[in-house]
Order: structure tokens, then C-alpha cells, then sequence
């Protein structure tokens, strides 16, 4: 699992810069307190757990950075794992389900090499008046307990926090002795990226008061979603053979981590990758089913291109808020796993302040008021909406000979699954394939928007050993797309700082490229869970059934003049588990459709 981490960065130096001009007409808080006067402190946040089974309840180690004001002041809260660092640790090595040796997934991960640093809380809104507060994720750097990829302990050691910043949890500092948040109104937000995204959604779902707010960015809001699908073993984007067990392992950094050997042993043996059944381990870690306790505000932000945490992540959650009317705001971009603050600086920090700013200081900065999404749907295009997915005519696309939306064929159709091939090797042309099936819409008219979340159904009959049934949404036409982000040397200085700490940070920008397609969205199904994700049913080889799945969830516009493709094949080889090659899969497509909302 590759991640973002936003981390504090060294607060030790004197010098200070000047905060950045504020806007004296727009309402909200201004740059009015000293960065470098900052009171920082260190204090560990006593749980209602013991995750490592020592007798005594878990503590939280807790950094503070908060302005010296003569008020009490709001909190800006991220937890995280990462800030001590990752373990490197081997990932599964039981891949290729064929007894040859797993190729380019097994082995070490330096994760190490991939911690991007995003240190611009502080800097930003301590001379705003708030106060920044980072915790160590329980088993992870200062703090006692072991992790648990998302489980019930790590949700109640980040709310022990905000328990504290409303004097309802006991502090201690180094010496041990009490230490009370009487700075704190006890108004908190929580922020972050990737897991540290994931654990204000989680917190949320206890109904803790205090919480007014959180910021999801790339989050999980089911752990089942995040390394599983419709029953299937499904890697995160490259990262085949990871699961919670690798991921525990790699944040296991708090001292004496031997202590968690118990609580990693049952990690790798409750997930269960033999059947990838939905089952009570990954109901613990599934936020959607405690949705109705939320009471903050959200702001969630997710990239159209994340193949880390998918889309259906930030979509289903979207759904979940939206039906209990929960106070929202969505940003979708163009890139993948990482901040806005990456990608559109500085509109995110003026919105990112709005919206603290009326969620923590209670000041009507109007951003309720504005379209409640922004959506890029090209790079460097944005468009809002006041409803999101979009008010759309909900299609269902019948398959035909090679056709999509088009004529009727009666005639069965049948591939071979091949799982050396990647999916863009099998969708790269239109043609023949002995290896998929691909289904094309005739060359759109107008330019069409497709949002939401897609889904196929698709009746199907499958003989040899491999389980799965993979759905590729594809746009074929060339265009300029995405291609990633790139680290320009020129910065911004967004706020104060100090020696080692300035406040300053590099640009970003967008890569693009021609290319003749891109794979919009994916959706994958182990055909023994075509009843349920908690049920495997075997199959009779040869017969046929009706399949339905969903796809990622996603924003997307198709040109004129391009078609809208469906590619099925069986193996999708950097995401799911490989069976020996030589499954047949047959299809009907006069049974078969994909639903999609255009508008």
C-alpha cells in the first residue's frame, strides 16, 4: 500500500517568514499569530482498549503545535501509522494458483521510497488559530497497542483523542503526570490522506461528540473493499499479494513490537484468502454499517485515477452520507493517490480554510452555500454541480455481436482466459481476441458524461479454475489524458515556518499524453459469491448462470465521436489471484447489459 504521508515535519529554529497576505473581505479567520512563539508539546492520550494484551489500557502518543492566544482555540486532528516510518515486509506470495513461482509480486516492498511529505497543516492554520494535533496510530512509533488495519481498536485509540480535547480522557506527559486540553473548545476536525483518511471516517462512524468535521482524502470506507470485491481476493493497484496482515506488519513500529505477535497471527489468519468471503473480521473494519452514528460534516476528496484506494470507496460512502442527509461537500480530480494540495494548491487551501472555518469556528463563510461538488473532469477542468453523480438518463446497455447498446445476438460467445496478459494488452484493440470479449457502442454524437457507479450483469457459464469474471469500461478515442503528476522545482511558500520547517513547498504538475484509450473503471466478481460477498456457492463447470456486479465508481467524459467499450475477461492479472490458464467462459449477450447514468 503505497501511501501519502502527511507528517510533522521538524519543529525546532527561530527565523520567521511572513504569513501569506490575507483576504480582509472574505469572513474567516486571518494569520494573525506568531508560527514561531507556537506552544509544541507531547503528551500520550489514555484508551478504553488494550490491544496487546499487557493489563494496562493502550495510550496514544500526541503531538501538539497550537498558536499562544488568549482564547481557546479549535483543533485540526490527523492520526496516522506512518510517522515512524515503515517496515519493509513481504507480501503473500500465493498469487499464481498454479504452483509456479509468483512472478513481480511476492517479495520485499521498500516503502520507504515512496513517503511523499505533505507537512502544511501547521504552517497554514496555526497562525490562523487553530491548533494542529498529530497522533501515532495505536502499535505504531510512541504508542502502546498493536495495529490492526482498520479494526475497532485503532478507531477507539484516534477518538481517545478527541475524548481528550473535551476533557473526557485522561494525558499524561514524559514525567507522568496529568495534562488537561484546557486550551481546547473541543471543536476537532480530522484530515488526511490514504490511511490517515481512513481513520476520520472511522471515527465518525462512533457518533463522538466534539467531532465536527473530517476531510477524507483517498479513504477506505471498507477495509472488505479495499483487498477483496463480490468475493474475490483483489490487490490494491500494484501492490499484488498485500493484505491486512502485510500492512499491520509494516506500521507494527511502537517498541517492543514482539508483543503483537498474537494480534498479527490472527490478522493473517481471519482474513481469509482461500474463499475472500465477507465475514465478521471484515464487518468490524466496514464503516458503511455505522454510517447513521455519523454526526460531522464531511468534505471527501478522491481521484478519478486512484488504483490504490479505488473510487468505489469514496462513491459508496458519498451514497451512505448522502441518504441520511449528512452536511457535504465532494472534490474528484484527475490524479490518483494523493492530496489536492497537490494538485489545485491554492483554491484547496482557501476552500480547506473555508471549511474549518465554518465547521470549527462557526463562521458562515458561505462555502454551504456554494455547489455542493467539484468535479475535474479533464486535466485543469473543472466543473460544479449541485448534485452529485449527476441528475442522468440510467442506460442499460445491451451487448450484441461486438456491439454495445446496439442490435441483439443470440449466439453464445467465448473466450479463453489467459492470465499472463494485462488488461491493457486486451483491450489495446477492438478486434478478435481469443482472450476476451469486447463490446463497443457506436461513435457517440455529442459528448457524454457517465457518473456514478456502472454495473454489468452478465449471464455466463465458466469451465477450468479460475473463479473470476472481470468488467473493463473503456473509452476508445484519442485524447490527451492523464499520466501523472510531476515535481516541478519551483515552490510555494504557503505560510510561516521555521529553520528546517519554512513553510515552503514544491510545485506540482500534470503530466499528459495521447493515447487511443484508457480503461475508465473495473469491477471484478468471484462467480461462487453471485448470491452474496459472505456466501461461497460453487459452481457447476458449463452451466449457465446470471452474474451481476459493480464497477468503480467514477466521472467520466466521453468525446464525440468516441465508443464506449465493455471488455469481460476472466484473470485481471494485477489485481486478482492467477488460476492455471485455459478457462472458458461463455457468454449470452442477449442476457447480459451494462447499466450506466449519462448525461
Amino acid at each position: 500500500m503505497r501511501i501519502v504521508l502527511a507528517v510533522l515535519l521538524a519543529l525546532v529554529g527561530a527565523p520567521v517568514l511572513s504569513a501569506a497576505p490575507a483576504n480582509a473581505a472574505a469572513p474567516g479567520t486571518q494569520p494573525i499569530y506568531d508560527y514561531a512563539s507556537a506552544i509544541r508539546e507531547q503528551v500520550w492520550v489514555q484508551t478504553t482498549v488494550d490491544s496487546d494484551a499487557d493489563g494496562k489500557p493502550d495510550r496514544v502518543a500526541v503531538r501538539v503545535i497550537r498558536p499562544v492566544a488568549p482564547v481557546k482555540v479549535p483543533a485540526i486532528f490527523q492520526a496516522s501509522p506512518y510517522y515512524a516510518g515503515l517496515n519493509d515486509v513481504p507480501n503473500h506470495d500465493d498469487i499464481d494458483r498454479d504452483g509456479g513461482l509468483t512472478v513481480g509480486s511476492a517479495g520485499v516492498v521498500d516503502r520507504a521510497q515512496n513517503i511523499t511529505f505533505a507537512g502544511y497543516l501547521d504552517n497554514y492554520f496555526v497562525p490562523r488559530g487553530y491548533a494542529v494535533v498529530f497522533a501515532d496510530s495505536l502499535g505504531t512509533g510512541g504508542s502502546d497497542g498493536c495495529p490492526t488495519s482498520g479494526g475497532r481498536n485503532e478507531t477507539l485509540g484516534a477518538k481517545a483523542v478527541i475524548d481528550w480535547l473535551n476533557g473526557r480522557a485522561p494525558a499524561f506527559d514524559a514525567a507522568g503526570q496529568p495534562v488537561a486540553a484546557s486550551w481546547s473548545t473541543g471543536r476537532t476536525g480530522m484530515i488526511g490522506v490514504s490511511y490517515n483518511g481512513t481513520l476520520p471516517n472511522a471515527v465518525a462512524t462512533t457518533g463522538v461528540k466534539g467531532l465536527e468535521t473530517i476531510v477524507p482524502i483517498a479513504a477506505i470506507s471498507s477495509w472488505y473493499d479495499y483487498y477483496r470485491a463480490n468475493g474475490g481476493v483483489v490487490a490494491p493497484g500494484g501492490f499484488q499479494g498485500e493484505d491486512t496482515d502485510v500492512l499491520a506488519k509494516a506500521v507494527l513500529t511502537r517498541a517492543n513490537p514482539e508483543v503483537c505477535a498474537e494480534a498479527m497471527n490472527y490478522l493473517e489468519k481471519a482474513q481469509d484468502r482461500e474463499t475472500g468471503d465477507y465475514s465478521a473480521f471484515w464487518a468490524e473494519r466496514d464503516y458503511l454499517r455505522d454510517v447513521n452514528k455519523v454526526r460531522a460534516s464531511v468534505f471527501l476528496v478522491h481521484g478519478l485515477h486512484d488504483d490504490n484506494v479505488r473510487t468505489l470507496q469514496a462513491g459508496q460512502w458519498w451514497d451512505a452520507l448522502s441518504a441520511r442527509g449528512v452536511p457535504r461537500k465532494i472534490w474528484l480530480h484527475q490524479a490518483a493517490h494523493t492530496d489536492p494540495f497537490n494538485v489545485r494548491r491554492q483554491q484547496w487551501l482557501t476552500t480547506l480554510q473555508r471549511w474549518f472555518d465554518q465547521w470549527l469556528y462557526k463562521i458562515d463563510t458561505g462555502v454551504m452555500r456554494e455547489p455542493i461538488a467539484d468535479v475535474e473532469t479533464a486535466p485543469g477542468v473543472w466543473q460544479t454541480s449541485a448534485r452529485w453523480p449527476l441528475p442522468g438518463l440510467s442506460s442499460s446497455l445491451r451487448l450484441g455481436d461486438g456491439t454495445l447498446g446496439g442490435g441483439w445476438s443470440h449466439a453464445s460467445q467465448s473466450f479463453v482466459d489467459d492470465p499472463s496478459r494485462t488488461a491493457e494488452d486486451l483491450v489495446a484493440t477492438t478486434g478478435p481476441d481469443p482472450n476476451r470479449l469486447a463490446y463497443l457502442s457506436s461513435p457517440l454524437s455529442r459528448q457524454t458524461r457517465l457518473t456514478g457507479t456502472p454495473t454489468v450483469t452478465v449471464r455466463a457459464s465458466l469451465t477450468g479454475d479460475s473463479p473470476y469474471l472481470t468488467a473493463l469500461l473503456v473509452d476508445y478515442g484519442v485524447a490527451d489524458r492523464y499520466a501523472g503528476l510531476r515535481t516541478l522545482t519551483t515552490q510555494d511558500c504557503i505560510g510561516p515556518g521555521i529553520e528546517g520547517d519554512p513553510g515552503c513547498f514544491n510545485q506540482r504538475e500534470y503530466v499528459t499524453a495521447s493515447t487511443p484509450f484508457e480503461i475508465v473503471t473495473r469491477g471484478w466478481l468471484d462467480v461462487r459469491n453471485r448470491f452474496s460477498p459472505a456466501r461461497t456457492v460453487p459452481i457447476t463447470a458449463g452451466r449457465e448462470y446470471t452474474f451481476h456486479w459493480d464497477l468503480q465508481t467514477t466521472d467520466h467524459v466521453f468525446a464525440a465521436g468516441h465508443r464506449i467499450g465493455l471488455v469481460l475477461i476472466s484473470t485481471e492479472r494485477d489485481h486478482t489471484l492467477r488460476y492455471p490458464a485455459g478457462t472458458v467462459v461463455s457468454v449470452r449477450p442477449s442476457l447480459s447489459s451494462l447499466q450506466v447514468r449519462l448525461s
